[in-house]
């Protein structure tokens, strides 16, 4: 059995827990604010993303449709 903890204690103890609470948060909000800001993910991987840029204006472009015509023919 743990001994009984004095109101001061108590107080302190949650205080302590507030604080390190309102840091971790403050520490989350930073993390996904970096993971979520595109221009940044961008800067750091430009090849990707114009990659990827170039496949999607392929497909918007309809080029499926136009390479299963070309693949039908032979």
């Amino acid at each position: 059995m743990s001994p009984q903890r004095t109101p001061e204690e108590i107080r302190a103890s949650i205080e302590s827990h507030r604080a390190d609470l309102a840091k971790s948060v403050g520490e989350l909000t930073v993390g996904v604010n970096l993971a979520t800001d595109w221009r940044r993910q961008v800067g750091r991987h430009p090849n990707e993303f114009a990659g990827a840029a170039a496949a999607i204006g392929f497909l918007l472009g309809g080029g499926i449709v136009a390479l299963g015509g070309l693949l039908s023919r032979g």
